[in-house]
This record gives structure tokens, C-alpha cells and sequence, in this order.
């Protein structure tokens, strides 16, 4: 399948051969011809699927047509919202490179700036509006836009908004938009309370699926080491002095947890920046432009603030701590491994979030592989493995899977038996004698 065959217009194919699009992801296959037919869709997508461009496609091929047959005063025709200010600019971004071509004025608006640059513009007329809900409805308030003439809506990341208590501001928007429109949804998971959103709001959708976790599980690296919390520090700061590790992308779980990881980090001499809600948009602006242009090795981010980096050679991200939802280290993960690349994914493990790493191990259907590191590593292998009469490979798995049965067994306060050095030397050597006789 080529965007060709999806009927997608000239000057739009154009700027698609310059970004060197060649193939449709199977989203945009999914997608790009339902709502080229007017029709609604409910999406559930990853991050790193291609997602943006599946909507912003049709949605500038159908203005284009659209205005090429009625010529109409500068009206804003399009709303997409997105929850977060990095993905708001990320998406006018791709409008912007995608319609580069047609004849469509595309701006973006969000909270945490002067507004006064984005209300000139607004006044220029604009057609398609990428927007956060807080600023958009600040400005409605004002009376400095409407959203009389909207025939397209795109709803971006619907979960994150949930998450982040935009449901509300988005109830109060779609109230003053016409219900005759398009509606696009999307959402990577779909809690009762985005699904009765979204039957809300669409009209007989289409309903789209791609769930790419088991390709991004297989170019992409894994591991975890088992750490004192007390540790994780340390830890990350000696791999982090391996100079490999080109871009580094680490995952707090909390703002302050970020500052203080940064903190750290430039005290031990290496340079790097947090991106989170409490800081300031040109700060976080700046930030992501200095890691992408590669001026800084390591961002720090929280979940939410992450969601708007789209990087394409991002070798490492690093979990300093576990999400707390499984989901979430998909799109961790996803955030590396993209543009047909590979990755690594690292992961700490404290004793408190062993419970965390059973319910991420389930949702990926694998025991992601433990490394030891014999300074900071939470279990200390026992000396006795050094001498045993086994391969490497064969030690090397008997002492990781050493580490992660007693690690378990002692955050299960030793209800269960644990697994000790011995049984495994048992194991080894019965496994080398097997192998020697064949």
C-alpha cells in the first residue's frame, strides 16, 4: 500500500516525498480512507505509530477540496486539542510540513505564554487551530475566537486528558462546536470514562485499533537491574558515564523526583535539563530544542511532559523509576526504536516496585532480562558461583535468575521458599553434563 493508492492529492504526496514518507504505517491505512469519506473514527494508537499524520491528512486534503469549490472567509474550519503544549507543537508542526503545499493558514495556541501573538494571528484568520483546552477556552471567554464554523474535531490523547482533569474544558468546547462535524478520537487506552466521552460525541465511528506493542518489543532492547532505591543514583550517573548512550530520554515519576535527578546529575559533571508541568513553556521549549539539536546528552521528563518529544535517534531511555501503569512503559519504551532504528529500554527496580515490574511483565507477556552491576545492585551474588564448573552463558543465567527469584521472594516477606546458590549450581551442572553427553 502507497499514499498514492490512497488516493491522497498531489500537493500533499509532494510534501510527503521531502519528508521521505514512502509507506503508509498501518494506521494511516486504516484510517486515511474512512475519513476521507466523512465518516468518524474511534482510534486507540500508541505513541510512535504514525498517528498525527493519519488525521492531519485527510483533514487538509478535505479543506483543500472543500475551498478549492466555495470560497469562503478565513474561518477556523478545524480544532484539534491535545493535552500538553509539546504536543500541540508537535502536531502544527506536521500540519505545517504536510499542507506546505495548499493554501491553509494552521496555527497553534496554548497557556503558559503571552496570548497577545496568538490573537493577532487569530485575527489574520486562521483554518486549522491546534489548541490546548485551557488557553482555547480562555480566549473563547474573551471573545477573541469562535467555533461556529468548526466542521472538523480532532480529539488527541483523550486519556491524558483525562489524567490531566481537561474533561470538563473539553465537555464545556465540544458544547459550542456544531454537531455537524467530523469528530476524530483518539486514545491509547480506553477507561469507562473515555468511552462514555466518546460515545457522547461521535456519530457512528469507525472503529480503529493498532496495537504495534509487539514490534516495538522486538527491535527495541531491554533490561532491568534490581536496586535500593537509596541507589538508583549512583547507579544511573556510572551509566550514564558511558559515552554510547548518545541520547538519553530518563523517566521520573514525580516533577520534584526530575529537579532533584537533574540536580544530581549536573553536580556529578553531566549536563542535562527536566521537562515537567511546573516549568516554564519557553524553558521546556528550550530544553527539548537543545536535546534534539543534540546540545544535551540527557532530558529528564515526567510522563505527561513527554508526551509531545518526537525524536527519531533516541538511543536510550532510562526508567529511574517503574509507571505506574503498565501501559505507560509501552509508550515509554516507544519513545525510542522509531524510524525503523533500534533502542534500549533500562529500567530500576526498587524493592517497593517489584509489584509494578510483575504487572509490566504481564502486559508485555515477558520477563524482561536482568543485568547485575556488583556495586549497586540490590542482590549480591554469592561468591561460590566463581567456583562452579559451567559455561559463561550458562552462569550468567543461573546468577540472573538468582537475583530476581530472591529479590521477589524477600519483597513477598519470604512467604515463599526462597531460591538459593545452590540449587542453581544443582541446576547448571546437570544442564552442562547434559550437553556434554550429546
Amino acid at each position: 500500500m502507497t499514499f498514492q493508492e490512497l488516493k491522497i492529492i498531489e500537493p500533499i504526496l509532494t510534501a510527503l516525498k521531502t519528508k521521505e514518507y514512502d509507506d503508509p504505517t498501518p494506521i494511516q491505512v486504516a484510517a486515511i480512507p474512512v475519513l476521507l469519506e466523512g465518516k468518524d473514527i474511534l482510534g486507540s494508537a500508541q505513541t510512535g505509530t504514525g498517528k498525527t499524520a493519519a488525521f492531519a491528512i485527510p483533514i487538509l486534503q478535505n479543506l483543500f477540496l472543500k475551498r478549492q469549490k466555495e470560497k469562503t472567509n478565513k474561518a477556523i474550519e478545524a480544532l484539534v486539542l491535545a493535552p500538553t503544549r509539546e504536543l500541540a507543537l508537535q502536531i502544527h508542526d506536521n500540519f505545517k510540513e504536510y499542507g506546505k503545499n495548499i493554501n491553509l493558514r494552521t496555527t497553534v495556541i496554548f497557556g503558559g505564554v503571552n496570548q497577545s501573538k496568538q490573537i493577532r494571528i487569530l485575527n489574520q484568520g486562521v483554518d486549522i487551530l491546534i489548541a490546548t483546552p485551557g488557553r482555547l477556552l480562555d480566549l473563547i471567554q474573551q471573545k477573541k475566537l469562535s467555533l461556529s464554523k468548526v466542521s472538523f474535531l480532532v480529539l488527541d490523547e483523550a486519556d491524558r486528558m483525562l489524567d490531566m482533569g481537561f474533561i470538563k474544558d473539553v465537555r464545556k468546547i465540544i458544547a459550542l462546536i456544531p454537531k455537524e462535524r467530523q469528530t476524530m478520537f483518539f486514545s491509547a487506552t480506553m477507561p469507562k470514562a473515555i468511552l462514555s466521552l466518546a460515545s457522547e460525541i461521535l456519530n457512528e465511528p469507525v472503529r480503529i485499533q493498532i496495537t504495534p506493542e509487539e514490534a516495538i518489543i522486538e527491535k527495541i532492547t531491554q533490561s532491568i537491574y534490581f536496586v535500593e532505591k537509596s541507589k538508583k543514583m549512583s547507579l544511573l550517573i556510572k551509566l550514564l558515564g558511558d559515552q554510547e548512550k548518545k541520547s538519553v530520554l530518563v523517566f521520573s515519576r514525580t516533577k520534584h523526583g526530575a529537579n532533584k535527578i537533574v540536580k544530581n546529575l549536573i553536580a556529578a559533571g553531566i549536563k542535562s535539563e527536566s521537562i515537567h508541568g511546573n516549568k516554564s513553556q519557553g524553558a521546556r521549549q528550550e530544553a527539548l530544542f537543545q536535546f534534539k539539536a543534540k546540545n544535551l546528552r540527557v532530558l529528564v521528563a515526567t510522563d505527561i511532559a513527554a508526551r509531545g518529544i518526537d525524536i527519531d535517534e533516541l538511543s536510550h531511555v532510562i526508567n529511574f523509576d517503574l509507571p505506574d501503569v503498565p501501559e505507560t512503559y509501552i509508550h515509554r519504551m516507544g519513545r525510542t526504536g522509531r524510524a525503523g532504528l533500534g533502542g534500549k529500554v533500562i529500567s530500576f527496580c526498587s524493592e517497593d516496585e517489584s509489584n509494578l515490574l510483575q504487572s509490566i511483565q504481564r502486559h508485555i507477556k515477558m520477563n524482561i532480562p536482568v543485568e547485575i552491576d556488583p556495586v549497586y545492585s540490590k542482590i549480591q551474588v554469592s561468591s561460590s558461583y566463581n567456583k562452579q564448573n559451567v559455561t559463561p552463558k550458562t552462569r550468567n543465567e543461573a546468577v540472573k535468575r538468582y537475583a530476581e527469584a530472591n529479590f521477589s521472594n524477600k519483597r513477598n516477606n519470604n512467604k515463599k521458599k526462597k531460591l538459593e546458590p545452590k540449587s542453581y549450581s544443582k541446576y547448571d551442572n546437570k544442564k552442562q553434563n547434559k550437553q556434554n553427553t550429546k
